[in-house]
């Protein structure tokens, strides 16, 4: 038996996708899941709109959330080229046997005839095809209009009163009648092949033996089935995996938030949290946990449990999901991943001054309100910015009781700052002063901070030092 082997074949038209980078994982986990093959190639035959900076784009993308492949663009191989357009001359030897064996023939038909046929079929009740009008040219008729200069397509002529069938391994057993298809183009009139001719061919050539991507694609399949019947290529698997919704149950868009994998880099979403999330979008691991590493989703990857319905994008799922990796992370790496953000923001100078202690201390005063990377600009304004307190907080400080806490908490100020120390002396303070925790917590919080919420208190604390933080709550006994 072969060795299983999969592709990812993207086309360099714009940034990678969520869609396209949830095609990108499924191939990659089976893939590894059985010891095989992924090839990357690269389908640029939309000469317009592709872009080498889009390609360079997806691929840095999929490095990215940790998808490798064995074959194809970066990694070479023995079945190169891996762009469309550098296969031309490949593909040409297949066009030719088609047209030797009658499977295709020239068109010349123009747009202008193509809508008027297109509109009496409309009229007529009937499904819009092309007839085959073309066909039937005898191969003067086609010189002559060769030496017209005109510039045809080439078409397949599809099998009459035929049924295909797919044993789709995600969605089960599909049939495709071809009474209702049109011949369609396998080339056009510029020479560059279209995608169900050429996608067939490379796969073939390239050995894979299963074709894993989105349901989109499944009414190319009839067409794709065509190609290698005329051509007596042996079929591979096909599992076409359901569509991405957004949270409103309509296609997924830029209005249910970022689209592009690079978006989501930026913004500070760990690679590890985005392969968990994007694993779950249409699959299911069969224990209830959720929160998996990379080389768990590899390990319990298989195509039977890849759900046929849609699966749903979920912000907040994949929010949660992020800060549940960000949890994970040592405090002296989660430092390092956030000094790039830290140094774009306004705050870049302040940190500096920190040292090596109070950087960490300031790491894990923010770490439980992180969702992504990004997010650390947000939250270190409360250490940095001169203190200004919210309306929640100015009450909080008016209310009786409030002043002899302070006091307390000021005269007998450890000498030692640290989080432990801190935590320890408020515990006692507690005892002390005989009150409930939240009267002691919530006073300091809003004298040190000017807010009624925000980053962990004794690490708050034990960022400004023993000065800075008995400064701020003097301030705030004498202005309120």
């Amino acid at each position: 038996m072969n060795k299983l082997k999969v592709r990812f074949a993207p086309s360099p038209t714009g940034p990678l996708h969520i869609g396209g980078a949830r095609s990108a994982l499924f191939n990659y986990l089976l893939a590894e899941n059985q010891k095989g093959e992924m090839v990357l190639r690269i389908e640029d035959t939309d000469l317009d709109r592709s872009k080498r900076e889009y390609e360079e784009e997806i691929i840095e993308s999929l490095k990215w959330l940790g998808i490798e492949w064995a074959e194809g663009i970066g990694a070479g191989g023995e079945n190169g080229p891996y762009r469309q357009t550098e296969r031309l001359a490949i593909y040409q030897e297949y066009i030719q046997k088609l047209l030797d064996s009658g499977h295709a023939y020239y068109c010349f038909c123009t747009e202008e005839e193509l809508e008027k046929e297109r509109q009496a079929l409309i009229e007529r009740g009937e499904t819009p095809r092309y007839t085959g009008k073309c066909w039937g040219l005898t191969a003067e008729e086609r010189e002559q209009k060769l030496a017209q200069g005109l510039k045809p397509t080439i078409r397949f002529q599809i099998p009459a009163h035929k049924i295909y069938i797919v044993d789709d391994l995600v969605r089960g057993r599909v049939s495709f009648a071809t009474d209702d298809m049109g011949d369609f183009i396998i080339v056009k009139s510029d020479g560059i092949p279209t995608y169900n001719f050429a996608v067939v061919i490379d796969d073939f050539l390239m050995g894979i033996t299963h074709v894993i991507r989105a349901e989109e694609h499944l009414s190319n399949t009839p067409r794709q089935l065509m190609i290698y019947d005329a051509l007596n290529f042996k079929l591979p698997e096909f599992a076409h995996i359901s569509l991405i919704l957004g949270s409103d149950r309509q296609k997924m868009s830029k209005r249910h938030g970022a689209t592009s994998l690079v978006q989501y880099r930026d913004m500070g979403y760990l690679p590890a949290a985005m392969f968990n999330f994007l694993s779950l979008m249409g699959w299911s691991p069969e224990g209830e946990e959720e929160i998996l590493s990379p080389e768990e989703i590899i390990a319990a990857f298989s195509l039977e449990r890849v759900a046929k319905s849609p699966a749903v994008f979920d912000l907040d799922k994949l929010n949660w999901i992020n800060q549940q990796h960000l949890k994970k992370i040592e405090t002296e790496e989660l430092g390092k991943m956030l000094k790039p953000y830290l140094e774009k923001s306004g705050y870049a100078e302040e940190v500096k001054k920190l040292d090596e202690g109070k950087y960490s201390f300031l790491i894990e005063a923010v770490r439980d309100r992180l969702v992504c990377l990004s997010d650390i600009t947000k939250h270190v304004g409360v250490i940095f910015d001169d203190l200004s307190y919210e309306d929640e907080a100015r009450q909080v400080l008016q209310e009786d009781g409030v002043r002899p806490v302070l006091e307390a908490f000021i005269s007998g100020f450890p000498e030692l700052v640290s989080p432990d120390e801190l935590k320890k002396y408020i515990k006692s303070l507690i005892k002390e002063l005989k009150v409930k925790p939240k009267n002691v917590y919530m006073p300091l919080r809003c004298a040190i901070s000017g807010q009624t919420h925000g980053p962990d208190l004794p690490y708050l604390i034990s960022v400004w030092g023993k000065e800075e933080s008995i400064r701020r709550i003097k301030d705030s006994i004498q202005t309120l």
